[in-house]
């Protein structure tokens, strides 16, 4: 009897697991532009090992303080995934999210932390020489929430001929003034005096790296036809404390004339409103892929 109930419990197992995607956490990849180990976790879809085909990828970037663990532990993006896929709202896809540390995802002013530059020269060739990828801007997004969403708007906005979409999630966008008025504690504290490369206060701390890495520059200077060669999704909740740049950057879109969706929910910076946001950003990348 213990056996049979045994021999259940296992077919029980199997059935659930069957059909669903799988993660792989905390990865390695040696990199030579930032001398060091980078750890990588990744999702991969169901039938991953056993198919031929190749798979759309999307780069799913993490937030201030977290690392490569934070969307597949405190995001779900196994279960919301699998979920989203099985109900037909989401294609087959792999799903990348690399650690950044507290990179911000940009190339620092002293060059002791090129960040971008692994990312863009090294880490996607990577994933596309490893994994079954399909290799062309087509079938390549970028999602990211908080400092990850500001990420994704860096890649997204600067490098428009890898990516097909980008999806920010209540993205850290900042305009000069809030910049310029920034408590010291907090420049420091994120790391933006190493970034930017000032420990100044004021308007010395506009420097040449900020304004390289400043969303609201890249948007006002970037030609509108260049932007549009990536579909853009910005979300933010109407209580997260970003509100007002995500807002600020909406409205210099729109009159700029660059094509996005622009969504405010009701939620904070939290991850039950990022938790919520996913299948919304699992849906959109994936008619970004179709053709």
């Amino acid at each position: 009897m213990k056996k049979f109930l045994a021999f259940i419990l296992l077919i029980f197992i199997y059935t659930l697991s069957f059909g669903q995607g799988k993660i792989i956490e905390s990865l390695v990849i040696h990199s030579k532009i930032l001398a060091k180990d980078v750890k990588y976790s990744i999702y991969l879809p169901t039938d991953y090992d056993a198919s031929q085909r190749r798979y759309p990828v999307l780069y799913l970037l993490h937030g201030y303080s977290d690392d490569e663990t934070g969307w597949t532990q405190f995001g779900e993006v196994q279960k919301i995934t699998n979920e989203t896929i099985a109900k037909g709202d989401a294609t087959q896809m792999i799903i990348v999210m690399p650690d950044a540390g507290v990179s911000w995802y940009i190339n620092d002013a002293t060059g002791k932390v090129p960040y971008e530059d692994f990312f863009i020269k090294e880490f996607i060739p990577y994933i596309d020489s490893v994994y079954k990828t399909r290799g062309k801007k087509e079938f390549r997004a970028v999602a990211g929430l908080s400092m990850g969403g500001y990420g994704s708007l860096i890649y997204g906005m600067k490098h428009p001929d890898l990516f097909t979409a980008c999806a920010p999630l209540s993205a850290a966008i900042w305009n000069d003034d809030h910049i310029t008025s920034l408590p010291s504690a907090d420049w420091k504290n994120y790391k933006f005096n190493e970034l930017f490369g000032s420990n100044e206060e004021g308007k010395k701390r506009l420097t040449e790296t900020w304004y390289k890495n400043s969303i609201m520059k890249i948007a006002a200077t970037t030609p509108a036809e260049k932007l549009n060669q990536v579909r853009f999704y910005i979300d933010c909740g109407d209580d997260d404390f970003l509100i007002k740049g995500n807002m600020e950057l909406h409205a210099l879109l729109t009159d700029q004339k660059v094509k996005h969706e622009f969504r405010v929910r009701d939620g904070a910076h939290n991850w039950i409103y990022w938790r919520t946001a996913l299948p919304e950003v699992l849906k959109f990348v994936s008619e970004s892929f179709h053709r």
